[in-house]
């Protein structure tokens, strides 16, 4: 009985005394029963790095460790296309008339879709049907605006078109960093939609294929 109560009495002296200590100050906090559960050493994303521990600066690490905060390069994104690898030059640029649209033919969703992204990102300068008479191109702020509905672009190459949404051309940026590789897929697809069809040749004549004479008639 005397062993309980001696119990009972330690028990309640530790917890008036952790009251105390805890209600001491409101704006220091109390003991922590775990520190390393409640300030995680682990590096957040935004958090700022320790410079004591931590550098950007890649030619003069010194003796922190060099942490740029950038995924891996080739990390691809969860859902994204694989990346495109063509460099940024003309070299490049002429292998890109080889690089075939990933994506399958619109469907009725999917052209919508195109033709938000394009209304948002592209028709402010190529204009609503892509024949370069945006409202950027019609202040007279902006030249040279591409009108899409044109020859030369017509029988421009799908890959050509993403290589200079990807890298920009002339006036236009590069829109990488706004639309996803998808994204930028489908709006081309889109303009393929507003260009007219390529017509035939002058001079062609569509000929009726022949009857195979060999064929005997019963």
């Amino acid at each position: 009985m005397k062993k309980n109560t001696i119990i009972t009495v330690l028990l309640f002296s530790v917890a008036g005394l952790a009251v105390m200590t805890g209600c001491e100050n409101k704006r220091i906090p109390g003991k922590i029963y775990m520190p390393d559960m409640t300030y995680s050493r682990a590096l957040e994303t935004y958090a700022p790095l320790d410079s004591a521990f931590f550098t950007t600066d890649a030619k003069n690490p010194g003796d922190e460790i060099f942490y740029n905060r950038k995924p891996v390069e080739g990390t691809i994104g969860r859902g994204e296309l694989f990346p495109y690898t063509l460099p940024n030059d003309s070299l490049g640029y002429a292998m890109s008339a080889q690089v075939i649209n990933p994506l399958p033919p619109l469907v009725t969703k999917d052209s919508l879709e195109a033709a938000r992204l394009f209304n948002i990102n592209c028709a402010i300068c190529h204009g609503a049907g892509a024949q370069g008479d945006g409202p950027l191109s019609t202040s007279g702020k902006i030249g040279a605006i591409a009108n899409l509905t044109l020859p030369i672009y017509v029988a421009m190459a799908d890959g050509t078109m993403f290589h200079s949404l990807q890298y920009g051309k002339n006036n236009m940026g590069s829109y990488a960093p706004q639309l996803s590789r998808q994204q930028r897929w489908q709006i081309i697809q889109y303009v393929r939609t507003l260009q007219p069809k390529a017509a035939p040749a002058k001079g062609a004549v569509s000929v009726a294929p022949k009857a195979d004479s060999a064929v005997v008639k019963k």
